[in-house]
């Protein structure tokens, strides 16, 4: 790109950046009280709660992981992509009513910690502390993999260090969080949501078109050099020169199961204002999920047709910028343009960053500083403790992320497998069971979380982990072995009091539209 793209895009980049940051510093004004900053008093409409769940969830992984996963190895790696569509619509059919529902119903629980508090009347809060603690840990790894996104993106396109870029993106975050809270980040996901769906739309199109459509892209993609040409490339059931095994398929498939135990996408359901416009978000949130997905697979295919040279490994995960700056970069103008779509990647980085730095600051204010540690304590000082720990969790995350080298798709898998193992099969027999107890919901948050980390971290066979060696994504197994411990411990130790079970039954008959 020629010095007039670069200012274009750098303009475009700047406007969008200053404006996250007004929007929460008009936030900040209506932000009073721990309430409005942890769930913005559940006053969700349900555009903006879609838009912000789903925009939340994706990240730069949506952007830059998946596409670069397609780009390298071929549409096998669609199946990810499938498995999440199927765990998205499960979530808002089967989880998000109920669980909105059962968190007014259970003392108004504000943070997912709470409502295991309160769901399992745990006096000792047992539950509130060791659910704060996975929550730390595993958004750490996750808000890392964001502010990594962040810096490959300003490095790629302007050319500037990693590093520096890093910590641009990590201020900027962290400013509009630390001010204006959950409203300042679900208003901010919802035009990051809409600028992310317009960009993933229009530049395959228009990438389509200039490749001389199908019989163009597969003659391109037989020449970049894809193992087995463009009929390998383009088979989601042949990985290269050879079939993809049932293992590797089952293991992508399942990404879904992780849908469940994402607190910054539960959060979303709990601060829906009422159950019409809850009704309207699922509508809007599948169909926002589904052309996304659909529309980031179709960037990796048409990535590999359309640049040359081909990217390395190392680089395939910046293939939709390349993208990007490729299409526009005939006229001032255009590199505009182009810049705003690269904001939707920025912004796919930003609606997941911030939201999980606001997750992890009110389970460590509210849960752990309140609910734990200092229980009169007022609501400024718990409040100016969400806000410090912001800043806190963002800086040890900037530190995680300091590898320029680290994997964007790794580190979101790991997260994705700790935090869906730990909290996806208690948040679904809290739900649905109600032989559930404390003691099988305390079994089954931690046999979860220990297996994801034993699986992925601890080399078990001949100096491999055991995903390694199996090649089975440890999230199928966390959420297996946490499901048989809730239910094994549950059925052995004492039955839930009549209390809970009446609260339960409430719940499920409740009809109400508040």
């Amino acid at each position: 790109m020629n010095g007039g793209d670069l200012t274009a895009i750098f303009i475009a980049f700047a406007a969008y950046l200053i404006f996250m940051v007004v929007i929460g510093a008009l936030y900040m004004k209506k932000t009073e009280s721990v309430e409005d900053y942890i769930l913005g008093g559940r006053g969700l409409s349900g555009w903006v709660a879609a838009f912000s769940a789903q925009a939340s969830d994706m990240s730069g992984w949506l952007l830059m992981g998946l596409p670069g996963a397609i780009y390298a190895a071929g549409t096998g790696q669609i199946w990810i992509a499938v498995g999440l569509f199927f765990g998205t619509v499960f979530n808002w059919v089967c989880i998000s009513s109920r669980l909105r529902r059962y968190t007014i119903k259970a003392n108004n629980s504000l943070t997912l910690p709470a409502f295991f508090e309160n769901r399992y009347r745990d006096k000792k809060k047992i539950m509130l502390l060791i659910s704060s603690i996975v929550i730390v840990v595993f958004f750490l790894v996750y808000t890392a993999s964001a502010l990594a996104a962040g810096g490959k993106l300003f490095t790629s396109v302007f050319g500037i260090d990693y590093h520096i870029a890093l910590a641009i993106g990590a201020v900027v975050i962290l400013a509009y969080t630390f001010m204006g809270g959950f409203m300042a980040v679900c208003v901010t996901d919802f035009v990051q949501g809409g600028l992310m769906l317009i960009g993933l739309l229009a530049v395959p199109i228009i990438a389509y078109v200039l490749v001389g459509g199908a019989d163009g892209a597969k003659e391109l993609i037989t020449e970049s050099g894809a193992t087995g040409g463009a009929e390998a490339f383009l088979n989601p059931l042949i990985n290269g020169d050879r079939p993809y095994t049932f293992v590797e398929i089952f293991s992508q498939l399942a990404w879904g199961l992780g849908y469940c135990g994402m607190p910054h996408i539960l959060t979303r359901f709990m601060a829906v204002k009422n159950q019409k416009e809850l009704r309207k978000s699922r509508v809007i949130a599948i169909i926002w999920v589904a052309l996304s997905l659909g529309a980031a697979c179709v960037i990796g295919v048409l990535g590999r047709a359309y640049l040359v040279p081909v990217l390395s490994d190392a680089e395939s995960e910046n293939v939709f910028i390349k993208m990007i700056t490729k299409v526009f970069t005939e006229d001032f103008n255009l590199a505009f343009i182009g810049g705003i779509f690269l904001c939707g990647i920025l912004a796919a980085i930003m609606s997941t960053a911030d939201s999980q730095l606001l997750v992890t600051a009110s389970s460590v204010s509210k849960d752990i500083y309140k609910d734990v540690l200092f229980p009169k304590a007022d609501e400024k000082k718990v409040l100016a403790v969400s806000r410090y720990t912001v800043v806190a969790v963002a800086v040890l995350a900037f530190l995680i992320a300091w590898n320029p080298n680290s994997s964007i798709m790794g580190l979101v898998s790991n997260a994705w497998a700790g935090l869906g193992s730990a909290f996806g099969p208690i948040v679904v027999m809290s739900l649905f069971w109600k032989r559930t107890n404390l003691q099988g919901a305390v079994a089954g948050i931690l046999s979860g979380g220990i297996t994801v980390i034993i699986w992925d971290y601890i080399p078990l066979v001949n100096g491999q982990t055991l995903g390694t060696a199996t090649g089975l994504y440890s999230l199928v197994v966390g959420f297996a072995v946490s499901i048989l411990l809730i239910v094994l411990v549950s059925l052995a130790t004492k039955a839930p009091s009549q209390e809970i079970l009446d609260e339960f039954e409430a719940v499920r008959n409740w009809n109400g539209e508040e």
